[in-house]
């Protein structure tokens, strides 16, 4: 069990700070080739914003039209089981918050910020690695597809845990940062009608606009309109607003999208297989590897100007995301080339 603090330096350990690879290698070569995020490099692009997306508060009625538009995304049964936010890190220690304070237990090794969201609501916690440890929990948080190594709890299993919790009064909550590019039909979103089950969804990863800052937690309606008072009106910026319901709406992009990501996910294994590296897990948002070398991999590419994620207490395990524009691809090949003409 431990506190909030003690999960602190877990949390500032994350991946996609350009800052802080540059002071891990001076003199690396720029621009730095930032692949430690699961961020998608192909942006979705949005037409120009209407003035009054910057001039105007926005209008309670355009939100609404988001959520309906997330909803019909998702699978939620309706837009009343749909709150927008300024993005899922805000929501996470909210939603703790939903139950009272008691024994959370956090599904892992995974992100870390959700143990210090839920110790920040009262809660001690845990990080468990087998599913069944989860059971007797009165808060549970299972992040599907996990991040970093992709692996995924099947809904039926996920079911079971949460009548199991739903008769203790405990709460589920399932984070489905990366299901854009998973096994959708092992999402939770359509079955947030059930009390317990509150489910996370990320804008900015999939559609490639991390900075917008744009989330969703997907529950019961009773549940959303107390998560919903929480935040007040204006909860989402009027630009959000507009790029959500756009790209959201968009089922064709996010269809091809999803067809290019699997290719490109496939292009980055085979490289990652001739310099001998196999690839273990993962989305096709990023690769999750683990060998004894990875320490000298990750220096190796570090000092290219190619950042890659690596993990304090987990020395065998790098997570590696997906190139961008051609340049970035044959940038991380000539690492890969060097690697392995260097490698007994």
């Amino acid at each position: 069990m431990a506190e909030a603090g003690a999960w602190r330096a877990a949390v500032e350990d994350h991946g996609g700070s350009i800052e802080r690879a540059r002071l891990r290698f001076p003199g690396a070569p720029e621009p730095l080739l930032d692949l430690s995020t699961g961020i998608n490099p192909h942006a979705y692009r949005f037409s120009l914003l209407p003035a009054t997306a910057w001039t105007r508060l926005p209008e309670q009625g355009r939100q609404r039209q988001l959520e309906e538009t997330a909803a019909a995304a998702y699978g939620a049964p309706s837009a009343d089981h749909v709150v927008a936010a300024p993005g899922t890190q805000i929501l996470l220690p909210l939603v703790a918050g939903l139950v009272a304070p008691g024994h959370a237990r956090v599904l892992g090794p995974t992100y870390a910020e959700h143990a210090r969201a839920a110790a920040l609501a009262g809660h001690a916690v845990e990080e468990v690695s087998t599913f069944d440890s989860l059971f007797g929990a009165d808060l549970a948080i299972v992040v599907n597809p996990n991040n970093p190594d992709g692996r995924l709890s099947s809904r039926d299993r996920l079911l079971q845990l949460a009548a199991e919790m739903r008769a203790r009064g405990g709460l589920l909550v399932v984070d489905e940062a990366f299901m854009d590019v998973g096994t959708v039909s092992e999402s939770l979103c359509g079955d947030v009608g059930q009390e317990n089950i509150v489910v996370l969804r990320s804008f900015g990863k999939f559609f490639g606009l991390a900075g917008l800052r744009l989330g969703f937690a997907v529950l019961n309606p009773e549940i959303a309109s107390r998560l919903a008072g929480l935040f007040g009106p204006w909860s989402v910026s009027g630009p959000a607003l507009e790029i959500g319901i756009a790209a959201l709406g968009d089922t064709a992009w996010r269809d091809a999208m999803v067809a290019l990501l699997e290719a490109h996910a496939a292009r980055l294994d085979a490289l990652l297989a001739h310099a001998d590296i196999k690839v273990q897990g993962g989305t096709s948002l990023y690769r999750y590897v683990e060998f004894d070398d990875a320490p000298h991999f990750f220096d190796h590419c570090g000092h290219r100007g190619i950042a890659l994620r690596d993990f304090a207490g987990r020395p065998r395990a790098l997570r590696i995301g997906l190139p961008g524009a051609e340049p970035d691809w044959s940038r991380l090949a000539r690492a890969l080339d060097e690697w392995k003409e260097a490698t007994p």
